[in-house]
């Protein structure tokens, strides 16, 4: 039960004290952005299995656009969580990986994307 605290951590609400409620705000709107990018990466995902039917082994691409959603949506949460308790405690802001891992994922498939289109056409 531990290790499953730490992918996702308890209601952070209960913990210390309320903060300006701007900052609360400001971390909210930054989990929807999250879940934003989440569900179009998964349209992505999905316009791939629907438009993509001419080229071989598509399902890859949409597989591998569907996990990168899945990993998004659950990270935000947890981002989430983790910036509200430490505002609540006046802790420093944990770093998040987040930001650089959706960079890297969406670049590397967007590489692999493109040589797979040019080595089927």
């Amino acid at each position: 039960m531990p290790e499953l605290r730490r992918w996702f951590p308890a209601d952070p609400r209960k913990v210390g004290d309320d903060p300006d409620y701007r900052f609360t705000l400001a971390n909210e709107r930054t989990f929807l952005s999250w879940i934003r990018t989440s569900l179009a990466i998964a349209a992505g995902g999905l316009a791939a299995i629907s438009l993509l039917d001419d080229l071989p082994n598509e399902q890859f691409v949409a597989i591998g656009l569907l996990s990168l959603s899945f990993v998004t949506a659950a990270t935000a949460y947890r981002r989430w969580a983790l910036n509200e308790t430490a505002m609540r405690l006046e802790e420093p802001l944990p770093p998040s990986k987040l930001p650089l891992f959706i960079t890297t994922a969406v670049a590397v498939g967007a590489v692999v994307s493109v040589a797979f289109v040019i080595t089927t056409v």
